[in-house]
């Protein structure tokens, strides 16, 4: 019974550990813009490769500096590039800053894939982008995260 009970506890422990470690190791993930930069926004929600339904919540932190106005834009591309929803990430606590703050986007679409798309059917591929605000227009100031996610 004592054995049953010891191995019982060493499981538990072991899916706490690597529950806690999986949800904070994505929290912390280097996330590398179109600049080659890594410290400038972190994505929770979604990741890379997630599958996503509408609505979906865009959730995660940026630099002070990637917001203009406390907001930027948050755009979902189709497999062939085509913008199929755009949306403001607002932030969710003072922007004015070069700390990181936490933004949320919400961005309702229509499904781009193919009413016969099999699992890996290409339909089912596309791209979520966050672009840096840049009211300069200037090119040097651009910047975005580009990550690639599956439609449901």
């Amino acid at each position: 019974m004592k054995k049953k009970i010891l191995i019982l506890i060493a499981v538990i422990l072991f899916l706490g550990t690597t529950i806690f470690v999986l949800i904070y190791s994505t929290k912390d993930k280097a996330w590398t813009t179109t600049r080659g930069q890594t410290d400038l926004i972190k994505l929770f929600s979604p990741q890379d490769g997630d599958i996503i339904e509408s609505p979906l919540v865009v959730t995660g932190k940026a630099r002070g500096s990637w917001f203009f106005e406390a907001d930027f834009p948050v755009l979902l591309t189709n497999w062939d590039g085509l913008i199929i929803a755009e949306a403001l990430a607002r932030a969710q606590e003072d922007w004015m800053t070069t700390d990181y703050v936490p933004f949320e986007a919400v961005l309702v679409f229509e499904s781009p894939v193919f009413a016969d798309a099999d699992e890996k059917d290409f339909s089912r591929q596309g791209y979520l982008i966050l672009q840096k605000d840049n009211p300069s227009g200037l090119p040097e100031h651009d910047d975005a995260l580009e990550v690639s996610v599956r439609f449901k």
